[in-house]
């Protein structure tokens, strides 16, 4: 493989002063950088990056706590962390924590500790006392996104339970006042998280319309759950709701899928909506709240950026409320009893 001395040698220039053009610190005229440049560029010359964090203290890769891969929300926005740390010349490492407890144990005993990264992002991850000391002893800079996190520097969030009553009202807005949620299958377990969040949202919604605890069936997160339990919520003429909110797009989805099934119209029959902006939504004509997850996780890597001072000079606040959108179509109309 070329090395330092191969570039230096073609570019006429010594070693160091050809560390110190690739590197872009030190003292080098422009004409001799842009020779140095044309030379590795020339030979194929990859500077190591064990040897660069030698010299800056710099690993240039970021950690990523995340609850599932899996999952859209999830992938879209590991794609925007991805696309901005790429674009910043960062590596992305990647730590699961929808792990079993010894295997979560580890990732923050020894392999946090040992991986040598500048910073930390958090995806919607929360973390245990114990977890959140020991990530914060680490001196690394830490962003999060959602979820709890007590080490984190910079916190950027959904008002989900603003985002609930935002879907909730759109509906009540159109007449219905027989509204089911779909999801919240961690709400009783965890009041203040994401699907905590929207239950109590929607609750408060209906509540402030007169419907006092309004009624939701708990389900899993996914498009085949959202399709179960649809088709138990539906199922039954008698009991049947005229508008389903359902507390993700996915489960939107398995609802609208299942309501089909069953032969009803949307929305004559049944409206619906859901949360999150799902590049599928516009297919089925689904209304839903969007939150732009891609966005998000650009937005996360640029606040580590102004951390590690490595960004533009504004100064990182701790807060940044991450905005959402109502956007109405087909699937919600007014009810039609």
């Amino acid at each position: 493989m070329p090395s330092i001395a191969d570039v230096a040698r073609l570019s006429g220039v010594s070693k160091a002063t050809a560390s110190r053009a690739l590197s872009g610190r030190g003292a080098v005229s422009p004409a001799t950088r842009d020779r140095v440049v044309a030379a590795a560029s020339e030979i194929g010359y990859i500077a190591s990056p064990n040897a660069a964090s030698l010299v800056t203290g710099r690993s240039k890769s970021i950690g990523v706590l995340i609850r599932f891969v899996n999952r859209w929300y999830f992938g879209e926005v590991l794609e925007g962390l991805e696309r901005a740390m790429l674009a910043r010349g960062y590596d992305l490492v990647l730590y699961n924590l929808a792990v079993e407890p010894e295997a979560r144990r580890r990732i923050f005993e020894y392999y946090v500790q040992r991986r040598r990264v500048d910073a930390v992002i958090g995806v919607d991850v929360d973390l245990s006392p114990d977890e959140s000391d020991r990530l914060a002893r680490t001196g690394r800079p830490v962003v999060t996104i959602g979820g709890t996190m007590l080490s984190a520097a910079v916190r950027l969030a959904v008002d989900h339970r603003e985002t609930a009553r935002l879907a909730t009202r759109h509906l009540l807005h159109l007449g219905h006042r027989d509204i089911v949620l779909l999801g919240g299958e961690e709400a009783e377990r965890d009041r203040e998280g994401v699907q905590g969040s929207r239950v109590t949202g929607f609750r408060e919604a209906m509540a402030e319309a007169g419907v006092a605890d309004a009624p939701y069936l708990p389900t899993e997160y996914s498009m085949s759950e959202g399709f179960s339990a649809a088709l138990q919520l539906l199922g039954d003429p008698a009991h049947r709701p005229t508008a389903v909110f359902a507390a993700c797009d996915e489960i939107a989805f398995g609802t609208y899928i299942a309501a089909r099934r069953l032969g009803l119209s949307i929305p004559a029959d049944l409206s619906i909506i859901g949360i999150d902006g799902h590049e599928n939504a516009g297919m089925f004509g689904l209304t839903t709240v969007e939150q732009r997850p891609v966005e998000q996780g650009e937005q996360a890597v640029r606040w580590a950026m102004s951390l590690l001072g490595e960004g533009d000079d504004e100064q990182a606040p701790h807060d940044v409320d991450l905005p959402v959108k109502l956007v109405v179509r087909s699937s919600t109309s007014a009810p039609a009893r």
